[in-house]
């Protein structure tokens, strides 16, 4: 999870910048590598859910990419992290606490 600043203006460029075609194909290439199968971001107001299906090796270790940095430091302007995330991390892990069952009980 993580929030965005709670700024109408902002929170538009931040859906405008991944649109569909948007995002930049250096940064979708390096979200692959790193072994992320899909990803989804959902928006309630101010607040960001991601949800990953990764592959069993992810993060996978890679060099640096320019354009990667320059991305995630674009996002900046318009991401705030939660009070709880490490300062090293903008995204805060969830933990899956309920799955709807197939049959019920």
């Amino acid at each position: 999870m993580l929030d965005l600043k709670s700024d109408r203006d902002l929170i538009a460029a931040y859906e405008a910048r991944h649109a569909p075609g948007a995002v930049w194909p250096e940064v979708l290439r390096h979200i692959r590598q790193q072994g992320v199968i899909e990803m989804e971001i959902w928006r309630a107001a101010d607040r960001l859910v991601m949800l990953c299906e990764v592959s069993e090796d992810y993060p996978r270790p890679l060099p640096p990419h320019s354009r990667v940095v320059q991305w995630e430091n674009e996002m900046l302007l318009y991401q705030k992290p939660l009070p709880a995330a490490s300062p090293d991390a903008k995204w805060l892990e969830m933990k899956r606490i309920f799955i709807l069952p197939d049959t019920e009980t």
